[in-house]
């Protein structure tokens, strides 16, 4: 694996006090002491200590714990201070971000025992920002599922051994824990208010096999709630363009689509579709050897470009053809 250079002067929006991101899960692991004076916090300032553990440093958790309870508000206040990187303004960028990705984070990485910002996908996005790629793997020959995300050309590999939706950060070997604590310093200019964040899921209908046709279905399906809109002319705009591609185990395309699907909306119906998802359908046709197809591993390959945040997201779907 290539070493990523280390930038000293990037940007310290992210300032993490401790050097190992990747043991932050042992370093966190409280003595006695501690985890009794933790015990004793009123619920709103174990809420902050419990959700700023990725960013705040020994020394300041030991002062915010010793502290009598009317000094800790203070306390808050000037943690967030100290990491404002425009001090002179109202608007502390840095909160707002970290705030945020801890939201996104527990909305996302839910269903694994715990709160989704705990979770080791959580844990990464909230450090590292949305990944620039991300790419999805069912269960495999491996007989595992797993996710890559990819910022720039670093990956970050994600393996769920059962296929229950536990997914663990897998290190490769020391060397890689290492590069990954650099990459981590390198990717702090991602911890930016501008980086945005939509996802999708990507669902597929049988409707008939006839005369060795196979006619189907395949739905990508955005929640409105990971949607970000621009505010035109007073409604709320934005729209996706999406390339899927079939191919079989030899890499050979079966079926292609693309297609563009514009959405706008008037802000009172974002608020009631927020629980809902915006789909966009595409019918597949596969009329070529569909018996020499059947039961065998084929791959769909999604790649969906917000117009509002310029970039594109990709997956990797993996399936077969039941009839």
């Amino acid at each position: 694996m290539t070493r990523l250079p280390h930038k000293k002067n990037a940007t310290a929006v992210l300032a993490l006090a401790g050097p190992v991101l990747l043991a932050v899960g042992l370093a966190l692991a409280p003595g006695c002491k501690s985890y009794n004076m933790t015990r004793k916090l009123a619920p709103a300032h174990a809420d902050f200590l419990d959700k700023t553990s990725y960013i705040i440093s020994k020394e300041e958790r030991k002062i915010f714990l010793e502290l009598p309870e009317s000094g800790r508000d203070d306390f808050i206040a000037e943690f967030w201070k100290r990491r404002d990187p425009e001090p002179e303004t109202e608007r502390n960028e840095y909160r707002i971000e970290y705030e945020d990705r801890v939201a996104k984070a527990g909305a996302m990485f839910h269903g694994e025992g715990r709160p989704g910002w705990r979770t080791d996908r959580g844990r990464i996005f909230i450090l590292f920002g949305p990944p620039s790629e991300r790419l999805t793997y069912p269960m495999d020959s491996t007989g595992y599922c797993r996710e890559v995300w990819y910022y720039g050309a670093f990956p970050v590999l994600f393996i769920d051994d059962h296929c229950s939706g536990y997914f663990v950060l897998q290190a490769i070997n020391l060397e890689h824990l290492q590069e990954l604590n650099i990459a981590q310093g390198y990717f702090q200019k991602t911890f930016s208010p501008d980086k945005k964040l939509f996802d999708y899921e990507v669902s597929m209908q049988k409707l008939r096999v006839e005369g060795g046709v196979y006619e189907g279905r395949i739905y990508v399906d955005v929640p409105y709630d990971t949607i970000w809109f621009e505010f035109k002319g007073g409604r709320l705009e934005t729209g996706f363009e999406v390339d899927l591609v079939i191919s079989d185990e030899s890499g050979t395309t079966l079926w292609e689509a693309h297609d563009a699907f514009p959405l706008a909306l008037e802000e009172k119906d974002l608020t009631e579709n927020r629980k809902r998802r915006f789909r966009m359908e595409f019918p597949i046709i596969l009329d070529k050897d569909i018996g020499r197809l059947r039961d065998k591993k084929l791959r769909l390959d999604v790649s969906v470009k917000s117009t509002t945040e310029g970039e594109a997201l990709k997956k990797a779907v993996a399936f077969q053809l039941k009839f």
